[in-house]
């Protein structure tokens, strides 16, 4: 009886946790369609003070399987984009030396207050599968006018095994989910109560 209660009340601990990963902390709408796939909402993290991260995968999609995935990244500060974009092509760069698939592109909107980091890098995990990602980092700096926010949107497209012959059909795909990343419409984000 007393293991059975014990049990019990470690599955409500456990749903418990999933329930707060699973919080809205950004007032986003979801669920999320970018080029006709709906994501849903699937982890989110008040990380620090400034930085808020909310994850989403699609609906049947597994974060130990994903083949796709959108993340927010939420600072409610001031933080130097240049800066941000130039510290994300440095670790790529790093990232050349150990990963044959690694590669990193820069490019700016014409007024400066967006930077789109796209990149390959691939994995050969001890337990699992390798795989390589093709991500999209979308760095929008915002004055909100009572003070600077800083946002990073990110897609990242998954694929297993076959990392070359997968990465060469990824980088076919490149323009279409740059287009996407670029013209996503992102919604306006305001922090929730998190307590």
């Amino acid at each position: 009886m007393l293991k059975n209660l014990f049990l019990l009340v470690m599955l409500l601990a456990v749903s418990n946790i999933n329930a707060q990963e699973r919080k809205d902390i950004l007032s986003i709408p979801g669920p999320i369609d970018l080029h006709g796939t709906e994501f849903f909402l699937s982890w989110s993290k008040p990380v620090s003070k400034t930085l808020f991260r909310q994850q989403y995968l699609p609906r049947d999609e597994k974060m130990e399987n994903f083949t796709q995935l959108i993340e927010f990244s939420y600072f409610n500060k001031e933080i130097d984009i240049e800066l941000a974009v130039r510290q994300k092509v440095e670790q790529i760069q790093a990232r050349e030396k150990t990963d044959k698939l690694a590669k990193v592109n820069v490019s700016q909107n014409k007024d400066g207050s967006e930077f789109i980091v796209d990149y390959f890098i691939s994995e050969n995990p001890e337990k699992g599968e390798p795989y390589v990602e093709y991500i999209v980092d979308r760095f929008i700096s915002e004055d909100k006018g009572a003070g600077k926010t800083f946002l990073i949107f990110s897609y990242v497209k998954r694929a297993y095994n076959n990392v070359k012959w997968e990465s060469r059909a990824m980088a076919k795909m490149r323009d279409d989910i740059l287009i996407n990343v670029i013209e996503y419409k992102i919604p306006t984000i305001r922090l929730k109560n998190i307590n």
